[in-house]
């Protein structure tokens, strides 16, 4: 179980973000324009919509090039928003080490496209319903973020929604080890992550990835990390 802070009734309560927003310039760090503004449900939606282009890979770090005559996988994660302690914040899973893959990792509820789930929307419901508990008619769905895709050869299509605080979730024992928040201010701080060239056991060529310091004891990186960036300059992103 997972529960803290407040339960916000009004979906158009205003965050004052004071933090980065996602900029123009990456090295190893992005460097990130200071700005403040008032981030409600509306704006997320708004921005969701405006920045989403079906077919479209929303980062181009290598993997695309590398499986582009390749069948991908389909897959969809569920990116939770809660109002916790007067301010946006993510929710994660850690991975149990028991898992076939990704063992111990940081991420979002999600999984692989099942025989006739029509829409990702679909899939990440089911798949958060399954690992966390979460009744799929406690989520407000707010708009998808265009897909990435992953080293193991699956396209993920991110599904952004928000869900009351403080939540009942029950784990899959055998699947979750901990279900935890993350703040969005500090995700949107470059100060907080760097992207380094990995180059992967038995791998020919290196490619970007994304780490975050650590929070809380957790380690934010690899695809969640990405996604999480690619959500952060969507919704920061010129209206």
């Amino acid at each position: 179980m997972v529960s803290s802070g407040q339960a916000s009734s009004n979906g158009q309560m205003d965050l004052l973000l004071f933090g980065n927003i996602a900029g123009v310039r990456c090295g190893h760090r992005c460097e990130m324009q200071t700005k403040s503004l008032p981030l409600t449900e509306d704006k997320i939606s708004r921005q969701l919509r405006k920045y989403y282009q079906s077919g479209v890979i929303a980062s181009m770090d290598g993997y695309a090039e590398l499986y582009e005559h390749v069948t991908l996988k389909c897959a969809a994660v569920l990116v939770p928003f809660v109002r916790l302690k007067d301010e946006w914040q993510l929710v994660f899973t850690r991975r149990t080490e028991t898992v076939e893959h990704h063992k111990g990792q940081v991420s979002f509820p999600g999984g692989g496209c099942e025989m006739g789930e029509a829409t990702p929307e679909a899939t990440a419901l089911r798949e958060a319903k399954e690992e966390i508990g979460l009744a799929p008619e406690d989520v407000r769905l707010l708009g998808r973020m265009n897909d990435i895709i992953t080293i193991t050869r699956y396209r993920v299509t991110p599904i952004v929604g928000v869900i009351p605080w403080p939540y009942q979730f029950r784990p899959e024992p055998a699947e979750v080890g901990r279900v935890f928040t993350i703040p969005f201010h500090w995700l949107a701080d470059s100060a907080n992550w760097q992207e380094q060239s990995i180059t992967p056991q038995g791998g020919f060529r290196s490619f970007p990835v994304i780490s975050y310091h650590p929070f809380d004891g957790e380690i934010l990186w690899g695809a969640s990390a990405r996604i999480t960036l690619d959500l952060i300059k969507t919704v920061m992103g010129k209206e």
